[in-house]
């Protein structure tokens, strides 16, 4: 039996094979691809990005969009950017509309953009297009005490240079807010903001509210303007109304005191009258030794109680007359 055409079957699909797992691992059709397009990167260097975990794809593809759009980006920065954890697509895309712009760009600065976390293309496209900033509703409260609730409308310009470690839109829309409420709080009265209320964008303008954002500030615009509450007459009510409360509670203060001293005063008097009715007590005792050692006659006692009789019946006949007179007035 002839075994020569099994083992050159055996071979033939051993070649497939390898040619299989070659093309899987090497990306042929892409090196291709970027040939023709230009773009001049060897094979060795796709299967090192394969190797070091990189998609080809996401490097060359971007790589060939730039060299179409006339810029020179060495693969070696678009993968190192890639590994950083940038986003090579949008970078390239950023940097051909800044080109179309004419806007200076360099790759080392819009990297920088990138993986600082801001969209490098839209700050781009910020900084050709100017985008308005709306501001929620702020309350600010003129001299005259009226409240004036404000909105306004910032239009901003990306500034490509301060877009690391500049501040962003929050940090405009606090400051915009915080010029609006100065500017209203140091009007005399609610009327002048309604009458000029571009003076507010004016002076919030003149402050140089964009100095360390990634943004340039070209006009504030006062979108809207409307008189809320009069705080300086509620202030006065709550005012007024806290005044009374503190003098209700003094005044409890003071009937709390007169009631203490009264029942000091009545504590007083019984101790007294205890003390009275302690003396009277001691009055038969002294007496009888008055008499025993003679020091008190019979005479004289007895002309004691004559007096006390008299005493008493002048205070009932005194009793009497006051209440005959209190019953004539009526």
């Amino acid at each position: 039996m002839n075994f020569y055409p099994f083992g050159s079957i055996i071979v033939i699909v051993l070649i497939l094979i390898f040619i299989s797992i070659f093309l899987s691992f090497v990306p042929i059709g892409l090196w291709v691809t970027a040939f023709f397009s230009g773009v001049r990167i060897k094979i060795s260097e796709l299967i090192g990005m394969k190797l070091r975990r990189v998609k080809p794809s996401r490097i060359v593809r971007p790589a060939i969009k730039a060299t179409k759009a006339g810029l020179n980006l060495e693969i070696a920065s678009l993968e190192a950017h890639y590994l950083a954890g940038g986003n090579v697509n949008t970078l390239v895309d950023a940097l051909i509309a800044a080109q179309r712009a004419n806007i200076p760009l360099q790759f080392e600065r819009a990297a920088a953009i990138d993986l600082a976390g801001r969209d490098v293309l839209e700050a781009v496209q910020v900084s050709v297009n100017p985008k308005v900033i709306e501001t929620p509703n702020i309350s600010a409260v003129a001299q005259d005490g009226i409240e004036v609730i404000v909105k306004a409308k910032v239009t901003v310009r990306a500034n490509i240079e301060r877009l690391v470690g500049g501040a962003g839109e929050q940090t405009i829309i606090a400051r915009v807010g915080e010029g609006i409420v100065t500017t209203v709080g140091s009007s005399q009265s609610y009327k002048a903001v309604l009458e000029n209320p571009d003076s507010i964008s004016r002076v919030v303008l003149d402050k140089g509210l964009d100095s360390g954002t990634a943004y340039e500030i070209l006009s504030i615009d006062i979108a809207d303007v409307d008189v809320a509450r009069n705080i300086g007459a509620r202030l006065q009510t709550d005012q007024a109304e806290a005044d009374k409360r503190i003098s209700e509670a003094k005044a409890s203060e003071r009937r709390a005191m007169a009631l203490a001293r009264e029942q000091e005063m009545k504590a007083e008097v019984e101790a007294m009258r205890a003390k009275v009715v302690e003396a009277e007590s001691q009055v038969p005792i002294a007496m009888a030794e008055a008499l025993k050692s003679g020091n008190l006659g019979v005479f004289d006692y007895y002309k004691m109680k004559n007096i006390n009789s008299d005493t008493d019946m002048r205070n009932s006949i005194s009793k009497i007359s006051d209440k005959n007179h209190k019953k004539d007035n009526k």
